[in-house]
C-alpha cells in the first residue's frame, strides 16, 4: 500500500459532509481540483473507490461509507484535541464562517464583526450573504442567522438586535404623481415594487393596526430579488416599496423617501444567531458568542 497522508481522511470526510467538492473547497479555502487530486491519491493508495461522482452529486461508495463510519469518531477526537490546545493560547484564533440573509449582514453582522475583529486580532471571519434556508453543518458553517421560527430543533439560538419592523415607502415624486394610499387596501391601485424570495415565492406585505391584521399581495410591473434593488426603484420614483425600516430610515431623514401607513406597521421577531448544539464550538466561536451576548444593541440602534 502506498503511503497515505492523514489529512486525506479529513478531506474525504469534508467532501461527504458538504455533499460535493465545490462546497468542501469553499469551506477549506482551496480549489476543487486540489481536493480531487487528494481523493484520487487516497483511492489509489487504498486500491478502492471511495466516492461515486456525477455532474450533480457526490456520495460515498459502500467502502467509502464503511471507512467514514470508522473514521468519524477519530476525526472528532482530533478536532476536540486541537480545540483544547487552542484554548491554551493567549488569544483565540481560527476562522468563523457565518451564513446570513443580506439585511442581517448589512445592519447587524457587519457592525458587530468589525468591533469583534478589533478585539480579537487573530480571528478571521467569513460572512456569506444568502437568504436561502440551508443546513449550516453540511455546508461547513459555524453559525447562521435566521428568524427564530425557522431554526432546527438541534440548534442553539442567540438573539441579535432589536425587534424588526417593515416600512412602506415611496419617493415624493411618485406621491406627487399618484397620490398616497390611506389604507393598505388602496395599495391595489398603485405600482408596488415586488420582491421574490430565492425559493420563488413573492413577498407578501403584512399589516397590523390595533386588532386588525391584513395581508396584501402587491401588484406592479417591477419584480426584484434583492432589497437594495427594491429600495433603488423606490428612490427612482418607480413605485412603493416594502423594506425593513433600517434600510429606509436614512432616506426618510433626508427627504428622499416618505413613509406611508406608519400606523399599520407590523413588528417582527428578532434575528437569531444559531449554531449546532451537538458540536463543541471552537475557542474563536466561543469568544464571538460571548461578544454577541454582551453587545449593546439598543445603543447601536440609536447611532
Amino acid at each position: 500500500m502506498n503511503p497515505i497522508r492523514l489529512d486525506s481522511f479529513d478531506v474525504f470526510a469534508a467532501i461527504v459532509r458538504c455533499g460535493g467538492f465545490r462546497a468542501a473547497a469553499l469551506e477549506r479555502g482551496v480549489s476543487s481540483s486540489a481536493l480531487s487530486q487528494t481523493i484520487n491519491a487516497l483511492e489509489d493508495a487504498l486500491g478502492i473507490r471511495l466516492l461515486n461522482r456525477s455532474t450533480r452529486s457526490v456520495s460515498p461508495t459502500e467502502a467509502g461509507q464503511r471507512l467514514l463510519d470508522r473514521l468519524s469518531p477519530a476525526l472528532d477526537d482530533i478536532q476536540l484535541a486541537i480545540r483544547e490546545v487552542d484554548d491554551l493560547r493567549d488569544s483565540p484564533s481560527g476562522t468563523i464562517r457565518i451564513n446570513a440573509p443580506a439585511p442581517a449582514v448589512d445592519h447587524l453582522l457587519c457592525p458587530l464583526v468589525f468591533g469583534f475583529m478589533e478585539t480579537y486580532c487573530d480571528v478571521k471571519i467569513e460572512i456569506i450573504s444568502d437568504a436561502a434556508v440551508i443546513d449550516i453543518v453540511a455546508q461547513g458553517f459555524d453559525a447562521g442567522v435566521r428568524f427564530g421560527q425557522q431554526l432546527a430543533q438541534d440548534m442553539i439560538a442567540v438573539p441579535l438586535g432589536t425587534s424588526l419592523r417593515y416600512a412602506i415607502v415611496a419617493s415624493p415624486d411618485y406621491l406627487l404623481r399618484h397620490g398616497a394610499p390611506q389604507t393598505p387596501h388602496e395599495l391595489v391601485g398603485h405600482e408596488c415594487i415586488k420582491r421574490r424570495f430565492p425559493g420563488g415565492t413573492l413577498v407578501t406585505w403584512r399589516f397590523v393596526h390595533e386588532d386588525v391584521e391584513l395581508e396584501v399581495k402587491p401588484a406592479g410591473r417591477l419584480t426584484v430579488s434583492a432589497v437594495h434593488n427594491e429600495l433603488q426603484a423606490a428612490l427612482a420614483g418607480r413605485g412603493i416599496a416594502h423594506v425593513l425600516d433600517d434600510y429606509a430610515k436614512p432616506h426618510i431623514r433626508d427627504g428622499r423617501l416618505v413613509e406611508l401607513l406608519p400606523q399599520w406597521g407590523a413588528n417582527l421577531p428578532h434575528w437569531f444567531l444559531y449554531y449546532p448544539s451537538r458540536r463543541l464550538p471552537s475557542a474563536a466561536m466561543r469568544a464571538f458568542l460571548g461578544y454577541v451576548k454582551s453587545y449593546d444593541w439598543q445603543a447601536s440602534a440609536t447611532t
